[in-house]
């Protein structure tokens, strides 16, 4: 059996760019390529057919990856939801990080790149989202705890159903 064909959109910070990556993405025969110069051209492209990977850019002036991410993730009437995202920037820095994961970015790849190994990325992530987890496809960034999260003390849960009486030194018993 031959392999399912697989939409890739692409939204980059310039035609040059965008041009240069949909040429190398639509060499492969597996995937249709869907260029956009707009997120709102994007969107309704979404909400009329599905898409399974999107390629944007943290450094489009109109439409910056995250603010991308973040509107399409929330948007219940895309045609379908579960699609991955891979962003695009000049530098990563710690508020990239963090919008990429809070956005629920899949992978950020730093500029500039070989637009083969874009395409290698792509094709990874089509072969990672077939895998099932828990029965569904997963939706979300795998890369959670790597972001720093509030440490919960020892002697306590956030979770559990206990107040605590003594501070952590003022426990009896413990010096």
């Amino acid at each position: 059996m031959g392999e399912s064909i697989k939409v890739v959109a692409v939204l980059a910070a310039n035609p040059a760019l965008s041009s240069i990556l949909t040429m190398v993405l639509a060499g492969c025969p597996t995937l249709r390529v869907r260029l956009f110069e707009s997120q709102a051209a994007l969107t309704t492209y979404m909400r009329l057919a599905p898409v399974d990977v999107l390629v944007t850019d943290f450094d489009c002036a109109d439409a910056p990856a995250n603010e991308v991410a973040d509107a399409l993730r929330h948007d219940t009437r895309l045609f379908r939801r579960d699609f991955s995202i891979i962003a695009l920037t000049r530098t990563v820095t710690e508020t990239t990080k963090r919008a990429a994961v809070s956005t629920g970015i899949d992978e950020v790849i730093v500029k500039p790149m070989s637009p083969r190994y874009l395409l290698e990325r792509v094709l990874s992530r089509l072969r990672r989202a077939e895998r099932l987890v828990g029965g569904r496809t997963y939706r979300g960034p795998e890369r959670r705890e790597r972001i720093a999260m509030p440490r919960v003390a020892a002697y306590g849960r956030s979770t559990d159903n206990v107040v605590a009486l003594f501070g952590r030194d003022e426990r009896p018993g413990i010096h």
